[in-house]
């Protein structure tokens, strides 16, 4: 009896190591000291010491039951960026410049090529980001996962000098809401999603004319990475006054997290077009609009608060980036929330 009989490839890990190389160089950064294969991640600080007052900020999640739809579709190079912006985003949202990124994959059986295809995706989400990949691991799990599924979670860290936190509290009345366009589903609700749509390849491999593409094309596109938005909009010395990331929870949830005490944000529902997945969804589901307000980023994936005078600068600040803004609403007195109208 050897490992290998008990369901551990110690090869097939040296080799998804080999595979992987070209694509974590490819996030390189100078702050990263050493190479990959220690046994953990070295990283100078030396490029922020003459910040005031360094602040470190840090973010974990994982992918969740998305990773249902690329077993089925055989298609695992892009949940990789997911895993990075879900982490990403909440760094960037406190205004953190991300620094470096580790990943978790955990597998029923190390495929090399799977794993490969994997961290191909999440070198490729931080390279989006500017962050190192600079560690990882994974672990092949038999007997505690069928052999064909993986799971894959992700922990960053960013900085940001103290002064510059986002921190919501300065929000007040009058202050004026830009939200960020998001490229869909993102990777939040994917567990409704899968009562509504049946779960099998013909399924996610029908056309659907209002998407332009197929069911599971337009729910495996990866989350949008927004660090490229913020930092466009902060190098026009705009203050962004409060930033929440949409995820899990939707708007009622995540826009509040935002707000200081007495006041509430109003988002006007007809300031922007709702992308068709969501309409799609809410209609083979028979699903309450409340519901997927509080459940979906329902086509915005940031949300801005900015001074009046600055609303202008912001949009084009974030065009500038490549992303789309839109005006969605602004802030007034009122107790802590979100009304959408």
């Amino acid at each position: 009896m050897d490992y290998k009989n008990a369901g551990v490839d110690i090869e097939a890990g040296y080799q998804s190591v080999e595979l992987m190389k070209e694509h974590v160089k490819a996030t390189m950064r100078p702050e990263v000291l050493g190479g990959l294969g220690g046994f953990s991640g070295a990283f100078s600080m030396g490029a922020f010491k003459n910040m005031e007052k360094p602040t470190l900020l840090s973010g974990t999640d994982g992918v969740g039951t998305k990773l249902k739809l690329a077993f089925l579709m055989d298609r695992h190079d892009t949940v990789g960026i997911d895993c990075v912006a879900m982490c990403i985003n909440d760094v960037a949202c406190a205004g953190g410049e991300p620094l470096f990124f580790l990943d978790y994959i955990a597998c029923g059986k190390n495929y090399p090529e799977k794993i490969a295809a994997i961290v191909k995706g999440v070198a490729e989400g931080c390279r989006q980001a500017g962050a190192a990949l600079i560690g990882g691991e994974t672990a092949e799990h038999p007997g505690l996962m069928p052999e064909d599924e993986y799971d894959l979670a992700g922990f960053a860290v960013g900085i940001v000098d103290e002064k510059d936190l986002i921190t919501g509290k300065e929000i007040q009345e009058g202050d004026v809401l830009i939200g960020i366009a998001s490229s869909g589903v993102h990777s939040n609700g994917f567990s409704l999603i899968r009562k509504v749509f049946e779960m099998t390849k013909e399924s996610l491999d029908t056309y659907y004319e209002e998407l332009g593409n197929t069911l599971g094309e337009t729910l495996l596109t990866p989350t949008k990475i927004y660090v490229k938005a913020l930092k466009s909009i902060r190098n026009k010395g705009i203050k962004i006054k409060g930033c929440s990331h949409i995820t899990g929870g939707g708007f009622y949830e995540n826009i509040p997290r935002m707000l200081p005490e007495g006041i509430r944000a109003v988002v006007k529902k007809d300031s922007y077009e709702v992308p068709a997945v969501f309409s799609l969804l809410q209609k083979k589901g028979g699903i309450d609009e409340q519901m997927m307000y509080n459940t979906y980023n329902m086509g915005l994936g940031m949300v801005l608060a900015v001074n009046p005078s600055d609303v202008e600068k912001t949009m084009e600040a974030v065009k500038a980036a490549g992303e789309t803004p839109y005006q969605v609403g602004y802030c007034e007195a009122g107790e802590q929330g979100v009304v959408l109208c």
